[in-house]
């Protein structure tokens, strides 16, 4: 399978757990609980895949700034949090530069 695809699965992961953290509550409900558990392991476990050929900062980066601008857009929609126009402009930059790491970096290619 693609690295790129790894990655993938791994912030969708790791987005689900961030998101099943708030929702336990403290670790106080067990449910979500156990979503930030299997989440965050299933994450670790693609993220580690994706190292194998794509160089641990590219892949950091583009796992940090798009799990960033999900949970966010998460936040927003799920749990009513507040998003100003700084805010919202700062994480279009977050995915520009990811798209810029993306399509035009030869650090990326294996």
């Amino acid at each position: 399978m693609n690295s790129w695809v790894f990655l993938a699965i791994a912030i969708v992961a790791e987005v689900i757990a961030t998101s099943a953290l708030k929702a336990s509550e403290g670790f106080a409900r067990l449910w979500p609980s156990v979503l930030v558990v299997v989440g965050y392991g299933l994450s670790f476990y693609f993220l580690a895949l994706t190292l194998k050929t794509i160089p641990v900062g590219i892949t950091y980066a583009v796992w940090a700034g798009v799990g960033i601008v999900l949970i966010s857009l998460i936040g927003w929609l799920v749990f009513g949090q507040k998003l100003d126009w700084p805010a919202v402009f700062g994480m279009g930059l977050i995915l520009a530069g990811v798209l810029i790491i993306h399509l035009f970096s030869k650090a990326t290619q294996h």
